[in-house]
């Protein structure tokens, strides 16, 4: 064995350091062998990956490319957290979420979720969100020890009242008033993105001063950016249309007392006529998604609090600027189809929610797009938490992301991109004005459209829709969730263009005992068909469409025969390797026309065998256009 001395010296003393530009030749390298001659930083160009709002992902991150001082946590900007000790102590609040009008039901799910492992409860209120009659809070809430349990409401236009109903619980239950905990749920512009419906801000107001003065544990307004991200925003807008909610907030709340936003804060202690600038901003929550993309909601969250701050320091009052955080796993990633896949992305999205920083997580159960979860599902929920928190540790590390060179470095460029969005908002007269005038809407519909290209021609995958389907899986069968307000901004979902394709084949199926089918039309052994068999077997389950691969591999003699045994609906596509189809694919193409085949297609580039075939499905092609054509060819219809 032999010793090192110990002289302090690194082992890699001895070796110089690699320069960028030595990575980059050997990226050019690797890029020449696979047929791309660039060089410099379009080789490093080549590597990238353009993400939404005009951020790009680069190959390689070095600390001269990292963000300005971040600071430290629990200190102004925030960005490592709201406070010094992060989650280290209790780990994030697990807040589960109830919807449904029955108290009874909805006591039985937040008495069972609350024994196990849930710490805060978001309880759904009022008719137009689908939720609890105010006056059956206090059934709903029977057996809730509220002084340990917090409250958070989501009751829409009648926040009002389920505010003050929920003020007198805690009064008729002698809750102490420091000893409360809760989220009054107060977003007038939040509901008038949902609904269209403009609500004055006179009661929001009203609350927020009656909790600043006599409840120092109770939140009265919630920012919530779930309407802006469920139809369809991106991450920068998200946060852009936060930042003027929270500004159009701060606003009303200093103007109805002594300070104004922009001012300098003196007595910081509230009373019942006076409402100033510390106190309000101690009066807003804010939410936002979690998606399974974990580093940009990781740099989303530590991202909203660097803008938030920001807004405080122009206020005056920058010590002030911690922005309490709930994050909530995104509605708009959430499958029908395969929903079991929906864990893995709630665990990766509650992940990076508590990385980076959330005070709050929602997980939604699995279930949340079918109809009520059932009690496995919400057991699922909260258990995903506690996985997390429990058994990874996440929580035991204050920021566990700061000093990685891309997170820091995309938090940076999230924040500018939704700063610049937050300052054209304001330019246009502040988000009542921009809801009014289109404006948010034209610009989210814009992004959805762009990103739903990426979703039908599968850049942005969807496992178990676009990818990878189980024709044969059988459907969830769930209890019908109340209907959420409408009127406002639409409602997007990711799956969206693949479950109208998917549910044409049910009803075909419904209708006939079979799916609609396609015969795969494989040329010579498996080493030559087996990649572009699987890849168009996989391209037309998106659609509902079953794929017939028997015989395994077919050729001119076999092919027709094939093809009638099949039961396939007119189509048929050709599988196999450039070489084969330049030898077989005529008179394989013409023996299927001859059997019934009315559409040849080619797994292929373009162009290949051109002549000899009707169509080509390729990675890269309008998956959703291709698929609805077939289906229409074959008479498949809702």
């Amino acid at each position: 064995m032999t010793v090192l001395p110990d002289d302090g010296l690194s082992l890699a003393a001895e070796f110089p350091d690699a320069t960028h530009e030595q990575w980059q030749r050997l990226v050019e390298g690797v890029l020449r062998k696979s047929g791309k001659d660039v060089s410099g930083e379009a080789a490093e160009d080549a590597l990238s990956t353009k993400l939404e709002d005009g951020l790009t992902t680069r190959p390689l991150y070095t600390a001269p490319e990292a963000a300005d001082e971040t600071g430290f946590p629990g200190f102004a900007p925030f960005i490592r957290g709201g406070s010094p000790a992060g989650g280290a102590a209790a780990g994030w609040d697990v807040r589960q979420r109830y919807v449904g009008n029955d108290p009874v039901r909805v006591n039985e799910a937040v008495l069972t979720d609350l024994e196990n492992g849930v710490t805060s409860l978001w309880l759904s209120v009022g008719d137009g969100s689908g939720g609890l009659p105010v006056d059956a809070l206090p059934r709903a809430l029977d057996g809730v020890y509220l002084d340990l349990a917090p409250v958070s409401l989501d009751a829409g236009a009648e926040y009002a009242d389920a505010a003050r109903a929920l003020l007198r619980l805690y009064a008729d239950r002698q809750v102490a008033p420091g000893a409360a905990r809760a989220g009054l749920g107060a977003d007038p512009l939040g509901h008038e993105a949902r609904t269209g419906q403009a609500l004055d801000l006179a009661d929001a107001v009203g609350l927020a001063r009656e909790a600043a003065a006599h409840w120092p544990g109770v939140r009265a307004l919630t920012v919530d950016a779930l309407p802006y991200h469920e139809a369809g925003g991106s991450a920068a807008e998200e946060l852009g249309l936060s930042l003027a909610t929270g500004v159009a907030y701060l606003r009303a709340l200093t103007e109805a007392g002594s300070g104004a936003v922009g001012g300098s804060e003196g007595d910081t202690a509230p009373t019942a006529g006076d409402l100033g600038l510390h106190a309000a901003l101690g009066q807003l929550e804010f939410r936002y998604a979690a998606t399974a993309d974990q580093f940009l909601t990781i740099a989303k969250f530590r991202a909203a609090r660097r803008l938030w701050a920001r807004i405080a320091e122009a206020c005056g009052a920058p010590e002030a600027g911690a922005q309490r955080q709930h994050a909530v796993t995104s509605p708009v990633m959430m499958t029908r189809r395969d929903p079991w896949v929906n864990m893995l992305r709630t665990t990766i999205a509650c992940m990076a929610a508590g990385v980076g920083g959330a005070d709050s997580v929602t997980v939604l159960p699995f279930d949340h797009e079918i109809g009520l979860p059932d009690a496995f599902a919400r057991r699922i929920a909260r258990n995903t938490s506690t996985v997390l928190l429990e058994e990874s540790h996440l929580a035991r590390v204050i920021d566990p992301a700061g000093g990685s060179y891309y997170v820091e470095r995309l938090t940076d460029e999230l924040a500018h991109a939704a700063w610049e969005f937050f300052q054209t908002i304001e330019k246009a007269g502040g988000l009542a004005a921009a809801l009014r005038s289109g404006l948010v809407a034209d610009r989210l519909a814009a992004t959805w459209a762009e990103r739903s290209k990426r979703l039908a021609k599968r850049r942005e995958p969807i496992t178990g829709v676009s990818e990878f389907p189980l024709l044969s899986e059988k459907p969830l069968d769930r209890e019908p969730a109340p209907a959420g307000p409408t009127g406002g901004l639409p409602r997007v979902r990711r799956d969206e263009a693949y479950e109208a394709l998917r549910a044409r084949s049910d009803a075909h199926l419904a209708a006939t005992g079979n799916r609609p089918r396609i015969f795969l039309a494989a040329l010579g052994p498996a080493a030559a068909h087996t990649a572009r068999a699987t890849f168009a077997a996989n391209l037309f389950q998106a659609g509902g469409i079953e794929p017939v691969h028997d015989p395994v591999s077919v050729d001119p003699a076999t092919a027709a025969g094939a093809y009638a045994a099949s039961g396939a609906d007119g189509m048929a596509v050709l599988c196999s390797s450039d070489p084969l189809y330049e030898e077989q694919a005529e008179a394989v193409a013409a023996a299927l026309r001859s059997a019934g085949a009315t559409t040849v297609f080619l797994a292929g580039k373009p162009g290949t065998s051109a002549g000899a075939v009707d169509e080509y499905v390729f990675a890269g092609c309008d998956a959703v256009a291709v698929l609805s054509s077939v289906l229409d060819r074959m008479g498949v219809s809702l």
